[in-house]
């Protein structure tokens, strides 16, 4: 799925690229007119019980009828997964433009949720807002990942450290179903699979230390790491996913352990060699 810079604007015709027919989907959702036909017949008096609509007396009580309730934060999240998929699938391409409206489109939804979810992305800096146009998607560099290892490096290991001081060996045993996880993941070869498992395991690890804050930050860390390269391959390969997956158990082995110098070693290697 992919749009030149000659693409649709944010007003303008749909791109002329395709989302490939095994890509993300959403649902159709209601459009906003069908939302409000909706709300009012649902908020219109209904018949009494002498057939009379709108007439009760004065010692009933009305019964409340539903209104329906559009999942417009479901929809939105449902839209940024997707568009997080796709950027680490390679489908949003590094420095393409693409619009909300057309976007909305491969969706079946309407261009606010897309919009919205477009904006979630410029805030965590995987695209950029381009005016009246779209949004493109940020052209990242070797050196933007070699930072990002880096800072990851300074706030996972010093905790990997003291988790492996105080943390009691049967607790690390929670974790081992997510290490094969990544093993069984890398080996289909779909980055996809394995940047999720990737994560779900160190959010685990992370989560051992009760501190929700350190979890989401390192996160957020973690995914913009996953971005695919510009110029460059879209992402490793089956080899090198194998052999990151392997270190996930030699990481969770030197915890049980308590082989510090383990812990030390296996992290830096393992935050330097991801992407």
């Amino acid at each position: 799925m992919r749009q030149g810079t000659q693409g649709s604007t944010e007003t303008g015709h749909p791109e002329r690229a395709r989302m490939p027919a095994g890509g993300p989907r959403v649902p159709p959702q209601p459009r906003a007119a069908d939302v409000d036909r909706g709300r009012d017949a649902a908020t219109a008096p209904g018949p009494g019980a002498d057939g009379v609509r709108g007439e009760h007396t004065h010692s009933e009580t009305p019964i409340p009828r539903p209104r329906p309730t559009v999942q417009r934060s479901s929809v939105r999240g449902q839209i940024l997964d997707a568009l997080r998929t796709a950027l680490v699938s390679g489908e949003l391409t590094p420095g393409e433009l693409y619009s909300a409206p057309a976007l909305g489109d491969r969706f079946g939804v309407s261009a606010t949720p897309v919009r919205e979810a477009m904006q979630q992305l410029a805030l965590e800096g995987a695209v950029e807002v381009v005016p009246n146009r779209g949004f493109r998607v940020i052209e990242r560099g070797a050196r933007e990942l070699a930072e990002l290892a880096e800072v990851r490096s300074l706030i996972e290991v010093p905790v990997m450290l003291r988790l492996a001081r105080t943390v009691p060996v049967e607790r690390w045993a929670d974790l081992r179903p997510l290490a094969d996880a990544t093993v069984r993941a890398a080996g289909t070869g779909c980055r996809v699979t394995y940047a999720e498992s990737d994560r779900a395991f160190h959010r685990g690890l992370l989560a051992l230390s009760g501190n929700e804050q350190l979890v989401h930050l390192a996160e957020d860390l973690h995914r913009r790491a996953q971005w695919p390269l510009v110029g460059g391959p879209a992402g490793r390969g089956r080899a090198e996913l194998l052999a990151d997956a392997a270190q996930h158990t030699a990481l969770l082995d030197a915890l049980i352990s308590r082989d510090l110098d383990g812990v030390r070693a296996l992290a830096g290697e393992h935050f330097a060699g991801a992407s």
